[in-house]
């Protein structure tokens, strides 16, 4: 059932222009946060550990978005539920966050 503010032109800006900066902050929590090593926050997240380099490096997702205080704390719960294999945060969550601003 599509939910009334899913449109996916919104969508797709959504994991174009603010999902890697996002996840990129994300990385970076795993690994400075956490403590986490790369090698093991490629295995968790399902990508190379030349990939987490580049996010930690802002090679990959430094698109100048700017972090509000709610997508901060959204960012800290996808950490977490990446090291506790918690589902408790979707793609529609982190969306209707983002496209609030």
């Amino acid at each position: 059932m599509k939910n009334a503010s899913c449109d996916i032109i919104v969508c797709d800006i959504m994991v174009r222009k603010y999902l890697p900066a996002m996840r990129a902050e994300m990385v970076a929590r795993l690994v400075q946060r956490e403590g986490i090593t790369q090698s093991d926050a490629a295995k968790m997240l399902g990508v190379s550990r030349a990939a987490v380099s580049q996010y930690m490096s802002r090679k990959r997702g430094d698109s100048g978005v700017e972090i509000s205080h709610e997508l901060d704390s959204l960012i800290d719960r996808w950490a977490l539920s990446v090291t506790s294999s918690d589902t408790g945060i979707t793609l529609c969550d982190i969306c209707k966050c983002t496209m609030r601003r």
